[in-house]
């Protein structure tokens, strides 16, 4: 059966191109060329995420992360282990709210190896009893060395004052309890609704030839590809309004350091500002002369690192600020990024501001990518989010596009939305009462 080649070729970096091919049952390649290298990673992404559980099953995309290189019904962990080492390999995972991503990197004589091994664990993993009593104490203790790094702790407890008891506002990892309770059968049946080749994209960057990779995925998915190619699986956007869950939220830790956040809702990814947005965290807290960096660390020392960030999902988003400070100054910081985003959604940032925030951007996205893996993880994650990769000069011009009006009109908009902090470190639940 031949694959509908709705390819589309963009110029990439360094001579390369960026391929993509659709094969039956809707699986997407997509394929970036870099001429100049010597490696090449592969990432098959998948559509699922903490997003995507119910309560009761809470963190089992991730836990199914682990699962899968347990073995599969040909390889054990062992034989999956040492034949990635044997080529001096790299293979891992990562789950997210939204998507699930496995990861190779060899050398670009190994390509055929990665391609044939990763998609073996994703597609033929036996997930045994054995193996899920095993990876359960696993999965419990990283969710221990979370709610021991502080740093690590406040961007999950963050997500839930923001979004409240909803998908996006809980733990990629689960609960304790829901992670103890978690049954082999609930975890295979997610699995097998869950790992389809429709809700997949194979993403290849490196020294690699568009042609042979197509082969190469056709014959590790054989059996896999029926019927005719669906259009891309994206998630719908569900916009919609929503207050803070919690205006302050304090975790009491007896730590050395206080983490902060400070923010509030922000743009869905399919939001056409994200551009923009992107500038104005850029301005606010993305470089060593942005508002943040230069208030709270430069000009009076209060902490070593403060930033600004931003996420959109399908339908929501978020924009906030973060900084790690001694306890004793933590109520001075938190003056600080509130006064800074006050008078940028009042006055909003300077041409000079915009300008340099704009340049910071565009260098960013170019010199992260100057590696095969960077390549794989920007075109699938893109294709999996957008149904579509924008070649790195649309990237840019969509960058340059951007106006000093449309960055404080946003700013005036988005700065204006209520905001929640959240706070870990030993202070009362009280003690940022009259903060926000």
């Amino acid at each position: 059966m031949t694959s509908r080649a709705s390819t589309r070729t963009l110029p990439a970096s360094g001579g390369g191109v960026i391929k993509r091919t659709v094969l039956p049952g809707g699986l997407r390649i997509i394929t970036e060329a870099m001429p100049g290298v010597r490696s090449a990673s592969v990432g098959i992404w998948v559509a699922v995420g903490s997003r995507d559980e119910a309560p009761s099953v809470a963190g089992t995309s991730h836990f199914l992360e682990h699962l899968l290189f347990k073995g599969t019904r040909t390889r054990s962990a062992l034989d999956i282990a040492s034949a990635m080492d044997a080529v001096g390999g790299e293979f891992n995972a990562f789950t997210e709210k939204e998507h699930t991503c496995f990861y190779a990197t060899v050398l670009d004589q190994e390509l055929p190896l990665a391609v044939e091994m990763i998609s073996d664990v994703v597609l033929n993993a036996v997930i045994a009893a054995t193996d899920v009593d095993v990876e359960r104490t696993v999965v419990l203790e990283e969710i221990a060395m979370r709610d021991d790094d502080p740093s690590d702790l406040v961007h999950d407890e963050f997500a839930e004052a923001l979004f409240g008891d909803s998908p996006l506002g809980r733990p990629i990892l689960g609960t304790e309890h829901s992670i103890q309770t978690l049954s082999r059968t609930q975890i295979h049946g997610y699995y097998a609704r869950r790992y389809r080749p429709g809700e997949m994209v194979v993403s290849i960057a490196g020294n690699i030839d568009h042609a042979d990779v197509v082969r190469m995925v056709r014959t590790a998915f054989a059996g896999r590809l029926d019927g005719q190619a669906d259009p891309p699986a994206i998630r719908a956007d569900r916009s919609h309004a929503h207050a803070p869950s919690a205006p302050v939220h304090v975790v009491k830790d007896d730590t050395e350091q206080a983490n902060i956040i400070l923010g509030g809702a922000g743009l869905s990814r399919f939001d056409e500002r994200r551009f923009v947005l992107g500038v104005l965290s850029s301005g606010i807290g993305g470089g060593m002369s942005s508002r943040l960096f230069q208030q709270i660390r430069e000009q009076r020392g209060l902490a070593y690192s403060t930033y600004s960030f931003s996420s959109g999902y399908a339908g929501d988003g978020l924009f906030a600020l973060y900084a790690g400070c001694q306890p004793g100054k933590a109520d001075e910081v938190v003056s600080i990024m509130t006064s800074v985003l006050a008078d940028v959604a009042l006055n909003g940032l300077s041409e000079d501001e915009v300008a340099r925030a704009k340049g910071q951007l565009r260098g960013g996205m170019v010199l992260g990518l100057e590696d095969s893996g960077s390549r794989m993880t920007r075109i699938g994650k893109a294709e999996l989010s957008f149904g579509d990769v924008l070649g790195m000069d649309e990237l840019l011009a969509g960058v340059a596009a951007v106006t000093s009006a449309q960055v404080n009109t946003l700013a005036e908009e988005l700065l204006s939305r209520p905001r929640c902090l959240t706070v870990v470190g030993p202070f009362g639940a009280d003690h940022f009462a009259s903060a926000v």
